[in-house]
């Protein structure tokens, strides 16, 4: 499925220093996730932030024809945080899935 990644994906932050290499993965990793569980992003949106010496990651995603879910990670370093964030929403969307299904 050929999908405009970012199209309908915001990335921000506060008090964090976000590059472009990561605004892209976050992009991927949402996109990735809609298009394996239900087909289509709806829209989407990643935040960072730093509290302490955590850095967050909230996400949040419409896909398809599912309410909206979002997901909260902190880890020592941002990357880390958004993997936390991806698996979250991955098993939401799982749930999800299996649920439509029975």
């Amino acid at each position: 499925m050929e999908v405009e990644i970012g199209k309908n994906i915001t990335v921000g932050s506060s008090n964090v220093e976000v590059g472009e290499a990561l605004s892209d993965r976050a992009r991927k990793e949402m996109v990735d996730l809609a298009s394996k569980y239900f087909g289509k992003l709806t829209t989407g949106s990643v935040q960072f932030s730093r509290e302490g010496h955590l850095f967050c990651c909230a996400m949040k995603m419409r896909a398809g024809g599912v309410a909206m879910i979002s997901a909260e990670a902190e880890h020592k370093d941002a990357h880390g945080a958004l993997d936390h964030a991806v698996d979250k929403l991955r098993a939401q969307l799982r749930r999800l899935k299996d649920e439509k299904r029975g």
